[in-house]
């Protein structure tokens, strides 16, 4: 697997367009610490991450819903493996006149781009999500 943060970006749009409760994915930390982002900013209900004997987790992502929908309306890969994109913290994009966020990999680690903004860093734009 290529990009494995675009796998389970797709896991979680395919699960949302079924209406799954929730959805299971392979863990590493960028995963998690995207997930973490995730649920603090109201997006997922939360996630538990289990090991297995064989040494490779698993992670149980608990989507959230409202009045049938899902909450997340769209969720895009913005940084790629064939093409990174960064942004320092003058030129970090708004998404829907800040409706949404860009989920951000900074040296302080990973964080929304409001925390980004306040926290004075840039870095690599992961993903947006609305």
């Amino acid at each position: 697997m290529n990009d494995p943060l675009g796998d389970m970006l797709t896991r979680i749009r395919n699960a949302q367009m079924r209406g799954k409760s929730s959805v299971v994915s392979p863990a590493s930390k960028l995963r998690c610490w995207v997930l973490d982002v995730l649920h603090e900013e109201g997006y997922i209900r939360g996630y538990t991450q289990s090991n297995d004997d064989g040494g490779s987790g698993e992670i149980e992502i608990e989507l959230k819903y409202y009045e049938g929908e899902p909450v997340i309306q769209e969720i895009q890969r913005v940084s790629k493996p064939g093409r990174r994109v960064y942004s320092s913290v003058k030129t970090m994009p708004v998404v829907r006149n800040g409706l949404g966020i860009s989920i951000v990999s900074t040296p302080k680690g990973v964080m929304s781009d409001n925390a980004a903004r306040e926290n004075n860093v840039g870095g690599e734009i992961l993903c947006r999500v609305f």
